[in-house]
């Protein structure tokens, strides 16, 4: 008799797991971001195919579900340092691996201002992690954060000035042969010589140019907009201590309406009073939270050798500790959420449209950013606790890619 009854679950095993393999959808059920009304969302083959909503007078369900959300700048996370002497394949499936974990589910890996060799040897890494199989849904693309940045102390941050210079395209294709075209964002100065030609070639051949470590003028910014710039990195960061109250980079990029900022709301790169000025004037539909987080993002305090410097990693930030500067952001951008609901007492669909529309839009990342049918399946189960993200659970194109429990 145990043998029969074994013999009969293992067929009823067998044939569900063929039903599930000719069927390959998922269903999630919790309170929708939009509305906040309880829904079923049901996808199939990676896709959006089914959104229900529900009426459940029972139900105490906590558990909110949103787009995965987009972070558009990150250096590394979990140790994993993208403009590292020895970034690997495994290195960047360890870092987005992390990044599910907070509710990440599309990032642009971020190469800053260093060794042109290295620059080349590293994007070709991420060129392979693009194409990777278990990983490669999640990097639609890259961000080079100059090295075409002011190279005048403050505004260069803690980026080195030795490898700072101005614009060069043949440069920059050389860059971007090595990436295999993975380069989709680039940050840089609109005051340097050749900036201006150069953000024409960007955006004719795709790239999209942000604004950033910069003194630009108004008119250099205007120019720099003329040519297709569209965003402005990390606004607020990346500049000098002290700059002139009525001649700043700040006033141009903020009260031009074809600029969208990207912003670090992590609670200690900005001031409460920054964030919420920015979110008045640019409103929810044109600002871009990004973590701008470090590989030390995740690792515990201390101080860090990385290259030719010392940092400190703090519980909330990463400086440099000679100077007494910020260096970087060791938040991931789920964080940034909850930061900038508590800041302007913005509603949660405004959080995520920061976190996750906006970005995908800017972008052009069709099937990104919204739950909707025919989207790509790329949504977060998470609960709110003081206005903070706890995530539960991550999926990428319907598949589960962490799961709390």
């Amino acid at each position: 008799m145990k043998t029969t009854m074994a013999l009969i679950a293992s067929l009823l095993f067998s044939f569900n797991m063929l039903m599930d393999s000719k069927d390959n959808s998922t269903s999630v059920e919790g309170i929708f971001y939009l509305d906040e009304e309880e829904v079923v969302i049901t996808s199939t083959d990676g896709v959006i195919s089914k959104i229900e909503h529900i009426t459940n007078e029972n139900s105490d369900h906590k558990t909110y579900i949103a787009p995965g959300l987009i972070d558009l700048q990150i250096n590394g996370y979990l140790g994993v340092d993208f403009s590292g002497p020895d970034l690997t394949l495994e290195g960047v499936r360890k870092a987005t691996k992390a990044l599910w974990k907070a509710g990440v589910t599309t990032y642009y890996p971020t190469i800053i201002t260093s060794d042109f060799s290295r620059m080349k040897e590293n994007f070709a890494v991420l060129a392979q992690a693009m194409n990777d199989p278990e990983i490669g849904k999640s990097i639609p693309g890259f961000h080079l954060e100059g090295p075409y940045i002011s190279p005048v102390k403050g505004f260069r941050g803690a980026h080195l000035e030795k490898y700072i210079k101005n614009p060069d395209w043949k440069e920059f294709q050389e860059l971007q042969k090595a990436a295999n075209n993975g380069i989709k964002i680039i940050t840089l100065a609109p005051e340097l010589e050749g900036a201006i030609p150069f953000i024409r070639n960007c955006v004719e051949s795709g790239v999209l140019v942000s604004l950033g470590h910069h003194n630009g003028s108004a008119e250099q910014i205007k120019l720099a907009i003329d040519a297709g710039a569209k965003m402005a990195t990390h606004l607020g960061n990346g500049c000098a201590n002290e700059i002139n109250r009525h001649h700043n980079p700040l006033w141009p990029q903020l009260s031009d309406d074809r600029i969208t900022p990207s912003i670090i709301a992590d609670g200690f790169h900005l001031t409460k009073e920054e964030v919420r000025s920015f979110y008045k004037v640019k409103g929810a539909n044109k600002l871009i939270l990004v973590s701008d987080a470090l590989d030390l993002a995740g690792l515990p305090p201390g101080e860090y050798i990385r290259g030719e410097r010392k940092l400190l990693l703090t519980p909330n930030v990463v400086k440099l500790p000679k100077e007494n500067v910020l260096a970087g952001a060791a938040s991931p951008i789920s964080l940034c959420v909850g930061v900038v609901m508590d800041y302007t007492q913005c509603r949660l669909v405004e959080a995520i449209q920061m976190a996750s529309t906006n970005p995908a839009e800017m972008m052009s990342l069709d099937q990104l950013g919204e739950i909707e049918q025919g989207k790509r399946a790329d949504f977060v189960l998470f609960s709110l606790e003081d206005k903070q993200m706890k995530i539960e659970k991550t999926y990428v194109a319907g598949e589960l890619v962490y799961s709390a429990n």
